[in-house]
């Protein structure tokens, strides 16, 4: 049976959604609409959508899924003019948004009285790149898709396993949590993370103008443990409003850990340091496919690359052949900010720019600098 898909948002992450569904999916007709009138003629030009949609009206009460693509403050809104329209009886409807809990109680309290079923979604993938020109098919690819629904009901139940099947040819780690694990999770490696770095980067800027020497020497580890500080500030803006309740409750948690480490140092108790480091060590040590430490300078190369097998080999066996060493590799799974699918390290900068010339050199594969 053929399927009508419609993605309002046709950004990074609407438009890979949509590559990844064709792919699995040709016989899906993929409609895209955009608030920027420019950008669905050019997706269809570049062959990520099937149907251009002007006015929303005109196709809605085809789709049997429709993609929310657009960030979290917008979603909310569009979850209100979605209702005033006429829909499909079992149409599902999803977000991609880094927040949950506000979407998900917003589209539960007015399209539970529509029969629509809403699953909240936030695929953990990105790219240095944005717009429907960066969009691949690959994104995806072993990064995990988390499902938020509301309850486990049985519509929910069905739902999941219509966007799973649907969303099959993106290759992801489809994972099912409630919307408020997922914010406090998201809140604790990621929307706090960005909390920290960017006051990081603030004090470091306080100090530049005390004594020339920071901003140099924070190229070094310091630009490279802050990266996320340099991310989009009114996504972050919005993201901290819509998970306000888990922040504020993590700011809490936060002074009092600052508070224990400063009197350990305060009195000088050097056992109680020694472990409060040994500790955190010890547990990102173990963190699935994380074994490399953050705080010394390191010459990253991140390599977009799609999955199947030998890929990493072929990478390796291209290093090995101009006679490059590397330091460590890995495939990076939660891939959220992140360059690329592939994280090489070097032991100098002379190696990693000579990796980055033989890998364009010999491949298709997009490379880039952490």
């Amino acid at each position: 049976m053929e399927r009508n898909v419609l993605v309002i948002g046709l950004g990074l992450i609407g438009g890979s959604i949509a590559l990844a569904i064709k792919k699995e999916h040709p016989h899906v007709t993929i409609y895209g609409y955009d608030l920027n009138t420019d950008i669905p003629p050019l997706a269809k030009t570049l062959k990520v959508i099937d149907e251009v949609v002007v006015k929303l009206e005109d196709v809605i009460h085809t789709c049997d899924f429709i993609f929310i693509s657009v960030p979290v403050k917008q979603t909310v809104d569009m979850i209100h003019e979605l209702s005033s329209y006429e829909l499909k009886e079992d149409v599902i409807v999803t977000d991609v948004g880094s927040t949950k809990q506000q979407i998900v109680q917003t589209a539960d309290s007015i399209f539970s009285n529509l029969g629509v079923t809403f699953i909240g979604g936030h695929p953990m993938a990105g790219s240095h790149k944005s717009g429907v020109v960066a969009a691949k098919e690959h994104l995806f690819e072993n990064a995990f898709y988390i499902f938020t629904p509301h309850e486990e009901t049985s519509s929910t139940k069905d739902g999941v396993e219509r966007l799973k099947g649907l969303l099959s040819g993106t290759k992801a780690n489809f994972v099912i949590m409630t919307p408020e694990e997922h914010d406090r999770v998201a809140g604790v490696i990621s929307h706090f993370p960005h909390i920290v770095a960017a006051s990081l980067v603030h004090q470091a800027e306080k100090y530049d103008n005390e004594n020339e020497l920071v901003r140099p020497l924070a190229a070094g580890g310091f630009r490279d443990i802050t990266r996320i500080a340099s991310s989009n500030p009114s996504m972050w803006r919005d993201i901290l409003i819509q998970n306000r309740n888990v922040l504020l409750d993590l700011f809490d948690k936060w002074i009092d850990e600052m508070e224990y480490i400063r009197n350990y140092v305060a009195n000088g108790s050097g056992d109680d340091i020694y472990n409060y480091f040994m500790d955190a060590k010890n547990f990102r040590d173990g963190l699935p496919n994380r074994t490399k430490g953050a705080i010394p300078s390191f010459y990253d190369l991140y390599v977009d690359i799609p999955d199947y097998p030998g890929v990493v080999s072929e990478i390796t066996g291209l290093l090995a052949g101009e006679r490059i060493s590397i330091t460590n590799i890995r495939i990076i799974e939660t891939r959220e900010e992140i360059y690329g699918a592939l994280r090489i390290s070097f032991q100098s900068e002379e190696d990693r720019g000579k990796a980055k010339v033989c890998i364009e050199s010999k491949t298709n594969y997009e490379t880039f600098y952490g």
